[in-house]
């Protein structure tokens, strides 16, 4: 069994801020493959399906994105699910706007929902990094991530959720590489390719 689990804050104020493009992917994945009205467990909204053929479980951890840890290690233990079989979907201060970019353990870079995942299991789980880009101060990110993504800012993020959930696939088969692939053609295909343009 796979675990992607997007990263969030809960609560209709924060659903639009850049902090949650992860919690707005796994939506965009759960809308992609039918998967049923997710549900209150481990910590979480929580709803499992089929990708691939490989049984998935969708996790918004509802526990605000310092402690999403908690919500994982709970979810993770429960069903036996190995480090290497989770994935999860973060915003990335460090990439543009709309540049995808995954990987397998590493550092957290400072993003606290990552801090606390690797805290309760350690660091080896694969990572899905959606590029939302630098406000350029440091002292400006705590507002730059809290704020809503803006109306033309949207057009990028509705592409780039579309586009992880249509390839969602070649992630339940570990086909990393293809899926990063994938995902920054369709965006080219979407007109999104020139970062002059997000």
């Amino acid at each position: 069994m796979l675990l992607f689990v997007g990263l969030g804050n809960p609560g209709r104020q924060y659903a639009g801020n850049r902090h949650n493009i992860g919690f707005m992917a796994i939506e965009a994945i759960a809308r992609q493959h039918r998967f049923p009205q997710a549900r209150s467990k481990f910590q979480a909204l929580a709803s499992e399906g089929v990708i691939a053929g490989e049984r998935v479980l969708l996790l918004q951890p509802q526990t605000y994105m310092n402690e999403s840890g908690r919500s994982v290690a709970e979810a993770a233990r429960f069903l036996k699910i190995d480090l290497k079989n989770i994935v999860v979907l973060h915003d990335e201060l460090d990439l543009p706007p709309g540049k995808l970019r995954i990987k397998s353990g590493g550092g957290n870079a400072g993003h606290n929902g990552l801090r606390s995942i690797t805290a309760h299991m350690g660091n080896d789980y694969r990572r899905i990094r959606l590029g939302i880009g630098h406000p350029g101060d440091k002292s400006l990110v705590h507002n730059y991530v809290l704020n809503d993504f803006g109306k033309t800012e949207m057009q990028w993020v509705d592409a780039l959720c579309d586009a992880v959930a249509r390839h969602a696939d070649l992630l339940a088969r570990a086909e990393d590489a293809n899926f990063q692939n994938r995902v920054h053609l369709a965006m080219e295909a979407a007109g999104f390719g020139d970062e002059k343009k997000l």
